[in-house]
């Protein structure tokens, strides 16, 4: 798996997967997320997939309670480390016997935070031997009460956004916008090619298209390329009226 997103630029349609997924992976599924989205179940699922393969999602954890499943509680130690050897530091400590979580930061002093999971101080004694035996100052040790997961709110629906619903939007200096849109079920341009919505006035003269992404592929767009539904299409609107430009994308019951 790929770690590096640096040729890839997430778009509304994967913020909204990503808020799903973080919401409630387990209990998120393609169609669900497809509904909200108002794009195919399958597009959702190259998505999900092109978001894991760039290293954005990097994986899904259960949060478990052990207090609640076997008595057990939570300790954070915070430790201090050389910035040099943090992360080799980090790998050590996954390793340690207990140890469910270790997170770390940029900082001086306090740079590395690990979790432990146990029942006996005399397992939280080992753990906190393990960590003096890799050189690890521990600066405190506290048990952890309770911990609390929210969803990244700007990845989720935005009730601003415009009636014409583009999945992405950005408006360039001198009038001009680039306009991502997911192209609708009945959408008037859907099954023409873009040299014949031209010749028929179905495709404003001021949008060109600039990209279309088809189950994971982004292909370039010409005169004999047909549009289909689902397609995610990248135009550039230069007459200053994006939602006039979309129209040809967007089903009949979305039209303004």
């Amino acid at each position: 798996m790929s770690n590096s997103n640096a040729n890839y630029r997430i778009d509304d349609i994967d913020r909204r997967i990503i808020h799903a997924l973080m919401a409630d992976a387990r209990n998120t599924s393609a169609p669900m997320v497809a509904e909200q989205v108002n794009v195919s179940a399958g597009t959702i699922r190259n998505r999900i997939k092109q978001l894991e393969n760039h290293g954005i999602i990097r994986g899904y954890h259960a949060n478990v309670d052990f207090e609640r499943a076997e008595d057990k509680l939570n300790y954070l130690y915070v430790c201090t480390v050389p910035t040099t050897e943090l992360e080799a530091l980090a790998q050590e400590v996954r390793t340690i016997r207990g140890v469910v979580n270790v997170r770390e930061l940029t900082t001086g002093n306090g740079n590395l935070h690990v979790l432990a999971v146990g029942e006996t101080t005399t397992e939280f004694k080992r753990i906190m031997q393990s960590l003096s035996e890799l050189g690890i100052d521990v600066e405190e040790k506290s048990l952890v009460q309770n911990e609390l997961f929210e969803p990244y709110a700007q990845y989720g629906a935005d009730e601003a956004a415009p009636a014409w619903k583009p999945t992405d939007f950005l408006r360039l200096a001198g009038g001009a916008d680039i306009v991502e849109v997911t192209v609708g079920n009945d959408a008037p341009i859907v099954d023409l090619s873009l040299a014949e919505a031209a010749d028929q006035g179905v495709l404003d003269e001021d949008a060109l298209v600039v990209a279309i992404e088809r189950e994971g592929q982004v292909l370039t767009p010409r005169g004999e390329t047909v549009i289909q539904r689902d397609d995610v299409v990248t135009l550039v609107s230069r007459g200053g009226r994006p939602e006039k430009v979309i129209d040809a994308f967007q089903t009949t019951s979305q039209m303004v």
